[in-house]
C-alpha cells in the first residue's frame, strides 16, 4: 500500500477525533492577546481568516488587529483551491460567501508583503507540524512564504502524540492558546 494513502488516511482519522474532541469544548475564547506579541510589534500586513463552525473565534482578533492600524487581508479561495490574499476593512458588506466560507471582495496583495499568517489549525505538535482541515490550500499557500506564522488552537490540542507528515505540510513558526503564545525552534 502506498505510504501517502496511508498517511491521508491516518490524517482523516485524527481528524475525526480532533473534531469530535473540539465539539465538546466551551468555544468562547480569545485570542487578542497575541497582537501583544514582539512578533507583530513590528507588522504592517497581517493575514488572518474569519472562522467558522468550531474554530476558534478570529472576529475580535480581527477586529483588534484593524483597531492597531495595521492591515488586514484575508484569503480567498481560487478555482484550484489555491488561495489569494485580500485587504478587508472590517465591513460585512465587503465579504461574500463562498461555500461555508466568508471571503473579501477586491483586488489582491502579494504574499511577500504580508508579514505574519494566522492559520487554522485543527491540532499541533511540538515540531511545529499543524492537522489543518484537510484542504491542503493552506500548506500550498505557505509554500516560500517569508511570514511568520502561528496557528490559533485550544488548550490541550498541542501534543506530543506524532500525526503523519506529508511532504508538503508546512510547518508553524508558533501556536497560541486562549492564554499563551508557544514558539517552536526553526
Amino acid at each position: 500500500m502506498d505510504i501517502t494513502n496511508v498517511n491521508s488516511r491516518k490524517k482523516q482519522e485524527l481528524r475525526k477525533r480532533y473534531r469530535a474532541e473540539r465539539s465538546l469544548r466551551d468555544l468562547k475564547e480569545t485570542w487578542v492577546h497575541i497582537i501583544n506579541s514582539s512578533e507583530f510589534i513590528n507588522s504592517k500586513t497581517i493575514a488572518s481568516y474569519i472562522s467558522y463552525g468550531q474554530e476558534p473565534e478570529t472576529s475580535d482578533l480581527n477586529s483588534a488587529i484593524l483597531k492597531s492600524g495595521r492591515r488586514l487581508v484575508l484569503p480567498r479561495a481560487l478555482n484550484d483551491m489555491n488561495l489569494e490574499w485580500v485587504p478587508w476593512d472590517g465591513e460585512v458588506s465587503s465579504l461574500e460567501k463562498h461555500g461555508k466560507i466568508l471571503e473579501p471582495k477586491g483586488l489582491p496583495v502579494p504574499s511577500e508583503s504580508i508579514d505574519i499568517v494566522i492559520v487554522p489549525t485543527l491540532h499541533a505538535n511540538r515540531d511545529g507540524h499543524r492537522l489543518g482541515q484537510g484542504g491542503g490550500s493552506y500548506d500550498r499557500a505557505l509554500v516560500g512564504m517569508p511570514a511568520w506564522r502561528i496557528g490559533l488552537i485550544y488548550s490541550g490540542e498541542l501534543t506530543v502524540e506524532p500525526f503523519p507528515i506529508e511532504s508538503h505540510d508546512a510547518k508553524l513558526n508558533a501556536v497560541a492558546t486562549p492564554d499563551l503564545v508557544v514558539r517552536f525552534a526553526q
